[in-house]
């Protein structure tokens, strides 16, 4: 097929917009799947993305269309709709010409509406916008229109309204796509180069490739490098998604498609590296390329320690499809030995745990999640630290930098006040503020510790759910950090140490303190919970001891009887309180989490 006849196209939307749904009726209509296999969310493959209604891992697939008796080759990209998999987003655009922007018409245009639309105009691509759910009774096309025009300041007739899930409006989308975004451009006679914008680990087939050929073609059984990560590798199968994958001779350029490799993990091919065949001339890499970096860390700990070896097998396993996860062992006295893991971001933590348990049947203890730190010590030494319980001596410490992020945040304007307040709480800075209609976006920069545990919900409570949240790492700035633990009953438990700013550290410690008072059970002694920073304990609550009415049995007498039997019990508690041990459950562990 002449390239001319290539359309690569993404959808890009907010979570919940129908970007899914949309991709089902697609499907539909171009014949791409038979009518008896079609499922609602058919390209979301995996168990959870159908739970939670959302898109996890993205999914290319190949369509035809023909507009005018003339086949035109579709190529569709499903795009994840959650900030933290935005690198994953950028590189699925940076594999197409054009997005179809679609916005719900009930809700109008959110935070995530407005990172990808960022993101699509960044790297130049052709924008269709579309209004979905126009059947709903709450759906309100002029103000939603308005907004896109605002946003795009396209005409009122560029906008296509469409319900996708009766398939209202689809087709003339599929004719827009035709219409609107031009043929892919490259050099089918210059050396090969493919971007990888997804890769995935099979268990029986080795590490699978989805790509974009940008110039030359990549045939089965050509030897493939990575430019980036310098890796080498076989082209053991080419071929294209359809959407189950179905074998073709070769990929030629512009077109998308799958190659299955011997390589053994997916960190040999990471997302957005180029994909060249053997050559002996040196190639440019193309561009945007970068290393993903977690930066929400937590640790995991077996339930039971005999389940730590099939804990780490399981991590090894998932980290070999998920090359933005990195782990290391961890030890705690309290929780024996675990894993310290990486993440993207909150959700990405919430998948992985999620996966762990259903997938590999494990029973999970989950720290508090915590981010990483860059200590500079007074020799001028560097370093980096991903738990509390690691930090050195304060004495030893010059300065402590946490990193803060560039957030927006997109609110009906009624609820300004609120997020703006909600904002100065978590120690955040606001920027800017500016208008959409009727509604306000607010810029702002904000530690992102102070973000990880309940920001989220907290902005969805206070704005009755209209508020939406998308936010991007900026800077490390050095802050007046302090280290804060916690003792139950005299010990210190390592596991539940936590880094603060020193103007937030009696209220938090007073929090957490109440917090673990509900969440560990009472025993036969008082237990002392205690917060501490260094030598000075800042706040504390006492669990009291369950006692029992030893007296019930005298009835008259002298009251030195009663007096004795009591001096009895006292010294039975003190006794017990030496000896006894305080088991603490594993919802102790992640009282940050807790809401109030």
């Amino acid at each position: 097929m002449i390239s001319k006849n290539i359309r690569n196209f993404c959808i890009i939307a907010h979570i919940d917009h129908g970007k899914s749904t949309l991709a089902d009726r697609m499907l539909e209509l171009t014949g791409t799947v038979e009518k008896r296999d079609m499922k609602s969310q058919l390209l979301d493959s995996m168990d959870l993305e159908r739970e939670k209604g959302i898109t996890i891992k993205l999914a290319p697939v190949r369509m035809q269309h023909k507009v005018a008796g003339e086949s035109y080759q579709l190529n569709l990209i499903d795009t994840p709709g959650h900030v933290d998999f935005s690198y994953e987003v950028s590189r699925s655009l940076q594999a197409c010409e054009g997005a179809v922007l679609v916005v719900d018409a009930s809700q109008g245009i959110q935070a995530q509406t407005l990172a990808n639309v960022y993101l699509a105009l960044a790297v130049d691509l052709t924008i269709i916008p579309v209004l979905n759910k126009i059947d709903l009774p709450a759906a309100d096309v002029p103000r939603v229109s308005a907004e896109i025009i605002n946003l795009l300041g396209c005409k009122e007739s560029d906008i296509l309204k469409i319900s996708a899930k009766t398939g209202e409006g689809v087709t003339e989308v599929l004719d827009a796509i035709v219409d609107k975004i031009q043929p892919p451009q490259g050099d089918a006679t210059a050396p090969t180069r493919a971007l990888i914008f997804d890769s995935y680990y099979d268990d029986y087939r080795g590490v699978i490739l989805y790509v974009r050929i940008v110039d030359g073609m990549v045939k089965k059984g050509d030897t493939i490098e990575m430019i980036a990560t310098g890796a080498h590798g076989l082209a053991l199968e080419v071929g294209i998604l359809h959407p189950s994958k179905k074998e073709v001779e070769g990929l030629a350029t512009g077109e998308i498609g799958y190659i299955v490799t011997n390589l053994r993990t997916t960190r040999d091919a990471r997302v957005g590296d180029t994909v060249t065949t053997k050559r002996s001339y040196t190639l440019s890499q193309l561009p945007g390329y970068k290393l993903v970096k977690p930066f929400v860390y937590a640790g995991f700990f077996p339930v039971s320690n005999d389940d730590y070896k099939d804990l780490k097998d399981a991590i090894e396993k998932l980290s070999l499809s998920d090359s933005a996860l990195q782990f290391e062992p961890e030890n705690s006295p309290v929780l024996g030995f675990g894993v310290r893991i990486g993440f993207l971001g909150l959700l990405h933590m919430d998948i992985i745990r999620e996966r762990l348990e259903r997938e590999y049947n494990l029973d999970l203890i989950v720290t508090n999640p915590s981010t990483d730190y860059h200590v500079t010590l007074s020799s001028g030494e560097e370093l980096d630290i991903k738990s509390a319980s690691n930090l050195p001596d304060a004495s030893r410490i010059h300065e402590i930098r946490e990193p803060w992020i560039k957030g927006e945040i997109v609110v009906p304007k009624a609820y300004i006040g609120a997020v703006l307040q909600l904002i100065i709480n978590k120690r955040g800075i606001q920027k800017n503020l500016s208008y959409i209609d009727e509604r306000a976006l607010i810029s702002f920069e904000a530690p992102l510790a102070n973000l990880l545990t309940d920001f989220y919900d907290q902005l969805k409570s206070i704005t009755s759910g209209y508020g939406s949240f998308n936010y991007e790492l900026d800077t490390y700035r050095t802050e007046d950090l302090v280290k804060m633990d916690f003792y139950v009953a005299g010990n210190m438990v390592d596991a539940l140490s936590i880094m603060a700013h020193r103007s937030e550290a009696q209220r938090l410690g007073r929090e957490i303190v109440d917090k673990l008072k509900e969440a560990i059970p009472r025993q036969n002694f008082q237990v002392a919970l205690q917060a501490a920073i260094g030598g000075k304990f800042i706040a504390r609550a006492d669990l009291s001891a369950f006692r029992k009415d030893v007296t019930t049995g005298l009835y008259g007498g002298d009251v030195s009887r009663k007096k004795k039997v009591l001096a009895k019990q006292a010294k039975g508690k003190k006794r017990m309180k030496r000896f006894g041990k305080v088991d603490i459950p594993s919802e102790a562990f992640t009282v940050m989490l807790k809401r109030d």
